[in-house]
Formats: C-alpha cells, sequence, structure tokens
C-alpha cells in the first residue's frame, strides 16, 4: 500500500530535510519541476537517492513536450503537440513522440510523466492552447491514442489530463478558479470524447480546477459527480486518479492544503499533489496523519515497466524515432 500526498524537493540533491519528509508512511510520491534537473546523469543519481529512501514512492516530472518540458539539457526538445496535426503521418509522430518521450523519462530513473494531455483546443484557453492535440474530438483522440500507445510500448503508464476538459474555460487554474458555463450534453458532444474513448487505457487520470456550474458547484477534481459517478461509473475508468496541484489558485475553493487534499481525496482522487509550498506539504502531510486515510492499492500500475540501459541512444527504435521527427522538423 503507498501513501496519498505527491509532493516535491527543492533542489537537485536530497537535504536531510527532504529525507526526514520522505520517510513518512503518508507520502506516496515526488513530482521534479525544473529547478530539480540539471543533466541526465544528475536526475538518475537524485532518483536513486530518492529511493534508496523510499523504493516505493512513485517518480514524476511534467514531459509533455512544447513548453511543459521539465527535462531539457541532454533531452530531445519535443515539439508542442499541436504541432504534430497538419502531418501526412501525424498519428506515427504521435506515437513516436511518446515513445522517445517515455523512453527518456524512464532512463533516467523516474516511474512515468503526466502526459498526454487530452483537452481540445478551443482558441479560448491560453494555458492550453498548444499543448493540445487538436480541436477536434475525435482527431485529437487518435493522435492521443498514438501517442499513449508509444508511452506504453517504452514502458510507461499514461495519464490523461485534464479531466473533463479544460480547453473551453478561460481562466488559467494555475492563478483563477475558471468557470465553464456549458451543459453536461455538450461538455459529452465535444470535450469528454477523448477520455471516454480512452478511459480504459488509461493507467492514470487527472481532473481539472474547473468548475462546470451545470454540473457540480465543486471544481472537478473536488466533485464526486464527476469522480465518482461520470468517471469511474460512466467512462468505466479503474485506474489511479491523481489531482493536480493543490496549491494552484483553482484549488483554494477547498480552504487551506490539508482541507484541499482531503476534499481531493474524499471526492475519489488515489492521490494528492502538493508543490512548490513546503509549509503547505507539510500541513496536508500533518491532516493526512491525524485524519488516518486509507492509502490506494492501485497506485503500484504507475510503477515503471522497463528499464532502460544508459545506451538506448544506440538502440535502432531509437535512432528511428529521432529520424522520423527530424524528417517532419518537429525536433532539431
Amino acid at each position: 500500500m503507498q501513501g496519498s500526498l505527491m509532493l516535491d524537493i527543492a533542489g537537485t540533491w536530497l537535504t536531510a530535510e527532504d529525507r526526514q519528509l520522505l520517510r513518512q508512511p503518508e507520502v506516496g510520491g515526488v513530482i521534479l519541476f525544473a529547478r530539480n534537473i540539471e543533466h541526465p546523469r544528475q536526475v538518475l543519481d537524485l532518483c536513486r537517492a530518492i529511493r534508496a529512501v523510499r523504493p516505493e514512492l512513485l517518480l514524476a516530472v511534467d514531459q509533455e513536450g512544447g513548453r511543459v518540458q521539465r527535462l531539457r539539457h541532454g533531452f530531445v526538445r519535443l515539439p508542442a503537440m499541436r504541432q504534430l496535426a497538419g502531418h501526412a503521418n501525424a498519428v506515427a509522430l504521435a506515437q513516436a513522440c511518446g515513445w522517445v518521450m517515455a523512453t527518456e523519462v524512464l532512463a533516467v530513473g523516474l516511474d512515468f510523466s503526466f502526459a498526454p494531455v487530452l483537452d481540445l483546443d478551443h482558441g479560448r484557453s491560453a494555458v492550453i492552447g498548444a499543448r493540445a492535440f487538436e480541436s477536434d474530438p475525435l482527431q485529437a483522440t487518435v493522435l492521443a491514442g498514438a501517442f499513449i500507445e508509444g508511452m506504453q510500448t517504452a514502458g510507461m503508464a499514461a495519464t490523461g489530463k485534464h479531466f473533463p476538459g479544460h480547453g473551453w474555460a478561460e481562466a488559467d487554474s494555475h492563478v483563477a478558479i475558471p468557470v465553464d458555463e456549458r451543459s453536461l450534453e455538450q461538455i459529452r458532444a465535444h470535450d469528454l470524447l477523448p477520455f471516454q474513448t480512452l478511459a480504459r487505457r488509461l493507467d492514470g487520470m487527472m481532473p481539472a480546477h474547473v468548475i462546470f456550474p451545470q454540473v457540480d458547484a465543486q471544481p472537478a477534481g473536488f466533485s464526486r459527480r464527476w469522480l465518482q459517478e461520470i468517471l469511474r461509473q460512466e467512462l468505466g475508468f479503474s485506474g489511479v486518479i491523481f489531482s493536480d496541484d493543490l496549491s494552484m489558485a483553482g484549488a483554494h475553493v477547498a480552504g487551506d492544503a490539508g482541507a484541499r487534499l482531503l476534499a481531493a481525496l474524499n471526492a475519489g482522487c488515489d492521490m494528492g499533489l502538493v508543490c512548490n509550498d513546503r509549509a503547505a506539504a507539510e500541513l496536508a502531510l500533518s491532516t493526512l496523519q491525524q485524519q488516518a486515510v486509507s492509502p490506494a492499492s492501485s497506485l503500484a500500475r504507475m510503477r515503471r515497466r522497463t528499464e532502460w540501459a544508459r545506451d538506448y541512444k544506440n538502440d535502432p527504435r531509437w535512432l528511428a524515432a529521432l529520424a522520423l521527427l527530424r524528417a517532419a522538423e518537429l525536433i532539431d
């Protein structure tokens, strides 16, 4: 069984304070940000140091491509997924992107990237924009499905985000509380389609900090209606539900960090993320310790499934994938 809190660390190596925090059984994972990353060897050493403290911790990162790409120096600079849509062989390119991303992330000791983005590009949300594969839900589903196939072939669990779709709401949930006024029928007909079609192929799902007032007064990540009734029961999703970062402004409707974490877990999330705020992470941890929340049993499915040797860049599959992406002028 694994703890329900995922948090972050301050730098490129573990401090004594970090180690003490990671030893707490309520902590189940660590997410790395750009400040934690210098080059591939350093990331591998950091992951090994974390696993020396707690081997079972899940180690994650946001490595989508485009502007959301924490691993940069010494890693392939993947394009934003919206750039794939204009190519005749877009499906093959999406699969190659998923495979290359997953291979590099796994090779430095991490378990998974929170990817792919299943939101639609309605031309309204600046925070989503080119992170989305497409504006058309059917085409977005095909490309995201190919990206997922690439990830899973490389040995990585795939996490769809931001359920049930962040592409229509204009506000950025990092700094505001986005609202999507559409009806459930409108959402089902468009934004929900990629999630619905791909639900059984995904290992993880991350809900949006978006309020859909015609469905529930709470943001999706705090809503049993969205997570239990629609995602679990209607869509048949059986994987892990991760909250989006509970330090984001879109989550503040639920109270302090401890209240936010409990709200997410009570709504149906299996693991809550509290990032970029050590005091908030400690408060969330203390709240979990006082409440004795039962850890989720399904988190193990997010662990890495392949151990890539350090010479993976000589693998014929790696060379073929890079050649395909270069021919499309998507990478240097």
